[in-house]
């Protein structure tokens, strides 16, 4: 009879919406973020109430604990292909039988499930329900110990989307629920929220707040503060927070500098964001692959690319150029400044020193030293990048084959391109066409012939006509 009248109830709530309207906290963020996915209200058919209501007699006892709803919402509704939409109000049906309570397991299951299906007002309302019935282990003295994990995800959600309102409101939330003050990691979040959304006065605010409560920042809250005074074009600011950050005994990391320098970049402040690169070096902070980016494109794009070249230089000296680094945006500015010579130059210390180009890199280095006839040296750098392995593109291992055979080097072209072949470029039509032209040109009938039998078994010759025409190309010379 218990069971029964607990059903009833259930049926009602799912005939009408969970939350009337009026209870929910309308929505702060903006028409361009992820709107809520807003959890089914129509009546279910009679024939779909009675299957609901088996379901549950099926999987849930007539006393049933927290542990078994977990258990039941996570094994058995979740993957319910016609009832797992109904997780909240079953959640909520639960929460009107006199014998049960939620505690923190079921709350964080529903927590995590609602954030994680953008349902962010019915969050809100589960957040504010959380707060009027607490867990049970906060009976006592004390309060739940998962309360404040459970608002982390919750909080993260909501400023991952841009609700900062909302996450504004779980925060309080929280401060009020948990004993002593909140961590640094969800000031964190709220100040990384403010930051990206370029609100920030309100990240400063937090801050305050932050010292106020005597929280000890770390060096996550200051390079979200660093990045929101960057963002809003405040790099005197920004320097401040980076000294107070240090006054403070927290050592900034790669993240700091790189923002720094980035932010002294868009003020066009360049001596000063390269003086911030050596002050790393003096620190013991190693640059990342995104630090010596931002300096060499910030540089290349001013047109200060031999400048660049000679920061570049002077870090690989200094043995604190990271391995991985990509420096095509360097070669491409100066083959762009038809400065092709310095290119091969830079490519070439570097390669020696360890840091192999990508093929990228190669490739527009070959395109440069082509186009200016420098044909013996695009060879080497060709034949180079094979042997390490390193794969250009069909079309430009195609143009270098075709000037070798242009100025009568076709049995050097031939040789590379079975040189590619060993290390997985295969040869189309276009490479044998060009091949065949060359020997042709050079009077190779054999050699010629030898690749025209070569096409044929790779089906390269379609037709006996197009065979003769090769043919007859070879005997014309």
């Amino acid at each position: 009879m218990r069971m029964k009248m607990a059903m009833n109830k259930l049926l009602k709530i799912v005939r009408k919406p969970l939350h009337p309207r009026s209870q929910f906290t309308p929505p702060t963020a903006s028409p361009s973020l992820i709107p809520s996915t807003p959890i089914p209200t129509l009546s279910l058919a009679k024939t779909s109430h009675h299957q609901l209501h088996e379901f549950l007699k099926a999987h849930l006892t007539p006393s049933f604990t927290p542990r078994d709803l977990l258990i039941f919402l996570k094994n058995k509704l979740h993957y319910h292909p016609k009832f797992a939409h109904f997780d909240l109000h079953i959640f909520a049906w639960a929460s009107t039988i006199d014998s049960f309570r939620h505690d923190h397991s079921t709350y964080e299951w529903m927590v995590k499930t609602l954030a994680i299906t953008d349902r962010f007002d019915d969050l809100h309302s589960l957040l504010h329900g959380m707060v009027s019935k607490p867990c049970p282990c906060s009976d006592g003295i004390f309060s739940c110990p998962r309360s404040e994990p459970i608002f982390r995800f919750a909080l993260n959600a909501f400023c991952r989307v841009g609700r900062l309102d909302d996450a504004e409101i779980a925060f309080e939330s929280m401060r009020r629920m948990i004993d002593g003050k909140p961590s640094v990691a969800m000031y964190n979040i709220l100040i990384n929220g403010y930051a990206k959304c370029r609100e920030h006065e309100k990240a400063m605010n937090v801050y305050q707040k932050m010292t106020k409560d005597r929280v000890k920042p770390d060096v996550f809250t200051f390079n979200s503060l660093i990045s929101s005074c960057c963002r809003n074009s405040l790099f005197g600011l920004a320097l401040e927070m980076f000294k107070e950050m240090k006054d403070k005994g927290c050592s900034p990391n790669v993240v700091s500098f790189n923002t720094l320098i980035k932010g002294s970049f868009r003020e066009r402040k360049f001596e000063e964001g390269i003086g911030m690169a050596y002050e790393m070096l003096e620190l013991g902070c190693e640059f990342s692959n995104v630090t010596c980016e931002i300096l060499v494109d910030g540089l290349c794009r001013e047109g200060r690319v031999l400048e660049a070249c000679d920061l570049v230089i002077d870090f690989l000296e200094k043995g604190a150029l990271p391995n991985g680094f990509n420096y095509f945006f360097l070669i491409e500015a100066l083959c762009g400044e038809e400065n092709v010579h310095r290119a091969l130059e830079v490519v070439d210390q570097l390669w020696r020193k360890g840091n192999a180009p990508s093929s990228i890199s190669c490739t527009t280095l070959i395109e440069g030293l082509r186009r200016f006839g420098k044909t013996e040296e695009a060879f080497q750098i060709m034949e180079k990048m094979l042997r390490e392995g390193i794969l250009p593109d069909s079309v430009t291992c195609n143009c270098l084959l075709q000037d070798l055979c242009e100025v009568g080097r076709t049995s050097e072209a031939n040789e590379l391109r079975l040189l590619a072949s060993t290390k997985g470029l295969d040869s189309d039509g276009m490479t044998f066409n060009i091949l065949v032209t060359g020997y042709s040109r050079e009077g190779k009938r054999k050699e010629g012939k030898r690749l025209l039998d070569e096409m044929l078994d790779l089906g390269f010759i379609h037709d006996l006509a197009s065979y003769n025409r090769y043919m007859n190309g070879l005997s014309a010379f």
